[in-house]
């Protein structure tokens, strides 16, 4: 799908719907609908230090609908739309924003990992889960994510080189958004894709538009199909970061307007909406209901998020799979004191 909404149907997959296409968007528009909202939260104090992914949804989304029902994925820290996709309760999402690690416990069939936030660090997680899905035989596969600069760690290349050398069911997307922080991509590495560092791990490799949602579902669901199938996958998807690395970067400082501007002319949601409307599939009443029911279900979860009251057990209670002695006695300590009431 080109940004004016284009779509070539030779290349269209047999399971890609117009249904789903309006799926697809639902899940955009939420995602920076959500996002928007936990920006300005922050600049009011009410959350903490927030990384937005404003004109990466197509690359969450996309892939997120291509993941069975069984595949985990593990994040970074720019993953919200992947969050609320897979079912974590918005009020969730915002009690984690609030700086309770509560939040980050979903149901109990959830398939994410918490987020991660030393760049590159989440990938030998990653691997290691998805050995284990290998080990276990239960047919998941783990699909992980990583920045630009992630790339050009330590742990993002001994990670995928575990997965080729044990053949893991792992498919590592990297979220190519041109800047890591205030580095741009042409100071990150001289390799002429990111893609193609696979490649000296005995991965394939493969680069995507990953402003069009429709062509990342269709490559992020044939790479999971081979890596189930013995033959882990490093997908680039190439997007744009629109808005700041996180609240505390000022992006005006490192980079042109005219640079921005012309990836605005890229949208990944603006190019679906034209999709639908040619097709006479969504107007504006219905845009507008959408938006209504989103404000609705994020300023609920807002208002259930700040009433949440934090119980300092949990920071005891889910550091170890089991309660040690000594940190027993601590936590005895703390409730006989009561410091955390104050």
């Amino acid at each position: 799908m080109d940004e004016e909404g284009n779509i070539d149907s030779s290349l269209m997959p047999k399971d890609v719907t117009d249904e789903l296409i309006i799926k697809m968007y639902k899940n955009m528009a939420l995602a920076r609908a959500f996002d928007a909202k936990a920006l300005s939260l922050q600049r009011q104090g009410r959350i903490v230090t927030y990384a937005p992914l404003l004109g990466q949804e197509a690359t969450q989304v996309g892939s997120g609908m291509a993941m069975r029902g069984n595949d985990f994925f593990v994040p970074n820290f720019r993953q919200h739309a992947l969050y609320i996709m897979k079912g974590l309760p918005m009020e969730n999402m915002f009690i984690s924003l609030r700086g309770f690690e509560e939040g980050a416990n979903g149901p109990k069939d959830f398939k994410g990992f918490p987020v991660v936030v030393p760049v590159g660090s989440q990938v030998p997680h990653a691997v290691g889960l998805a050995y284990a899905q290998k080990y276990k035989k239960t047919g998941a596969v783990v699909v992980s994510y990583v920045g630009d600069g992630g790339t050009s760690e330590g742990d993002f290349n001994e990670g995928i080189n575990f997965a080729g050398v044990w053949k893991a069911p792992l498919v590592m997307i990297i979220e190519n958004n041109q800047w890591a922080i205030s580095i741009p991509r042409k100071n990150q590495t001289a390799a002429a894709t990111l893609a193609q560092k696979a490649f000296a791990a005995g991965l394939n490799g493969l680069q995507v538009d990953g402003n069009d949602v429709i062509a990342v579902y269709k490559v992020i669901s044939d790479a999971i199909n081979l890596a189930a199938n013995g033959a882990p996958q490093v997908i680039e998807c190439v997007t744009y970061r629109l808005g700041l690395h996180t609240t505390s970067d000022d992006p005006g400082k490192y980079r042109s307007e005219a640079e921005t501007k012309e990836w605005e002319r890229r949208d990944p949601i603006a190019r679906v909406r034209k999709y639908l409307v040619k097709k006479g599939i969504w107007n504006d009443a219905m845009e507008q209901k959408m938006a209504d029911d989103y404000r609705e279900l994020i300023d609920s979860g807002v208002a259930k998020a700040e009433a949440f009251k934090p119980d300092p057990k949990s920071m005891f209670e889910h550091i170890y799979s089991f309660m040690p002695d000594t940190l027993k006695e601590e936590e005895d300590d703390a409730a006989a004191a009561n410091y955390w009431q104050g």
